[in-house]
């Protein structure tokens, strides 16, 4: 990847990776570009769908529409080596771990989203903020700390 702003630092990726990963679905919002995408999902934003494979339809015994749920994903889009980033409208150099930039080692997001309904295996749900196509990682209730 050679699309990099002046200022910006890369390093070389590791030539294999530590763990494995399930995608056990797909998201599919309105979005077909990082630019188009907003930066954090608003839970009066549009409905979006995560579509579960259907293997995985019986865990979502349990939740219900209303509830808040924490989306994980993989960003697959976003490239893995910089260290040293300036987000677009700061102009301020910082570290990858500083940032909630989809630009890092492992691109793993994270949403809390507003699940509207379950059909099947199908979630429609509020606030997200990820392409179109996105590999689904993993869902969990969002509940508050006792």
């Amino acid at each position: 990847m050679t699309d990099i702003r002046p200022g910006e630092e890369s390093v070389p990726l590791p030539t294999a990776t530590d763990a494995g990963v399930y995608f056990i679905g797909r998201i599919r919002t309105p979005w077909k570009t990082r630019a188009e995408c907003p930066r954090r999902g608003a839970h009066d934003g549009p409905v979006c769908d995560i579509v579960l494979d259907d293997r995985w339809q019986a865990a979502l015994s349990g939740l219900e529409p209303g509830q808040r749920v924490q989306v994980l994903y993989w960003m697959h889009q976003s490239r893995r080596d910089l260290t040293i980033q300036i987000p677009r409208n700061s102009g301020r150099r910082l570290g990858t771990f500083a940032l909630r930039s989809p630009v890092r080692p492992n691109p793993i997001a994270s949403s809390v989203v507003i699940l509207e309904a379950i059909d099947g295996a199908i979630l429609r749900v509020r606030g997200l903020d990820c392409l179109d196509g996105t590999p689904l990682i993993d869902l969990k209730p969002d509940r508050p700390a006792a």
